[in-house]
């Protein structure tokens, strides 16, 4: 087990177009405290750092002072809403399972490591027959740790049965890239997903602009055992 070769995945962005349920919740919530909604054009490139700060990033957009309970309030209410609708829109990317599929079938497994909450992501992936293709599948929770602290990647490949210098990192935004550059693995942008900063500025060791792709750079940094 210890010399499996593992492709890790960030969620959002990543795996799964999540962004129209996320906006939907974020929109939910600042309707309610009577905010302007965040136009989804918008609101796509605030995602990937959990739903506590894209709940912030949107209070922030309208210029109000809230505090800390508020925040903390505001969130748990943001999350009971976004985990009762976690699937209405999110589908996964184009080409993700016969990806997978050609990724499985040349040896490589699979982990999840994303900054959404573990809770979150596991009912994702099971609401879209997915749980079951990953080793491991790891939140901001599950370690005490968010990318791009080391600790949460090194902690999911260790859970995914491997180790870091049989790891690849696939990812769309700067958590992704910074955790990997801080674990010392290889990563791999998409160009498809959520990112202030264009992916191709933050230098990932290879960009896919599709699904279909990946399986060529995964092998061209980690080649098949």
């Amino acid at each position: 087990m210890s010399s499996s070769r593992i492709v890790v995945f960030d969620l959002d962005g990543t795996l799964v177009d999540t962004a129209p349920d996320l906006i939907n919740a974020l929109n939910y919530i600042l309707n309610r405290e009577g905010m302007p909604a965040v136009p989804m054009a918008v609101a796509r490139n605030m995602i990937g750092q959990g739903a506590r700060r894209l709940l912030e990033r949107g209070l922030e957009l309208d210029g109000r002072a809230i505090g800390i309970d508020d925040i903390n309030r505001l969130t748990v209410d943001f999350i009971d809403y976004y985990a009762a609708h976690i699937a209405d829109e999110s589908r996964p990317f184009e080409g993700l399972e016969t990806t997978l599929d050609q990724l499985a079938d040349q040896g490589y497994r699979f982990a999840v490591c994303t900054n959404k909450l573990e809770g979150l992501s596991r009912l994702l992936l099971d609401r879209l027959n997915l749980t079951s293709r990953f080793a491991a599948i790891c939140g901001a929770d599950t370690f005490g740790a968010s990318k791009p602290d080391p600790t949460i990647l090194r902690e999911t490949v260790a859970r995914a049965g491997g180790d870091l210098a049989t790891a690849v990192m696939v990812g769309d935004a700067g958590p992704d890239v910074g955790v990997a550059r801080r674990a010392g693995v290889p990563v791999i942008g998409v160009e498809f997903g959520y990112t202030e900063v264009p992916i191709a500025e933050l230098k990932p060791d290879l960009l896919v602009g599709h699904m279909r792709d990946l399986p060529a750079a995964v092998s061209r940094l980690l080649p098949p055992a």
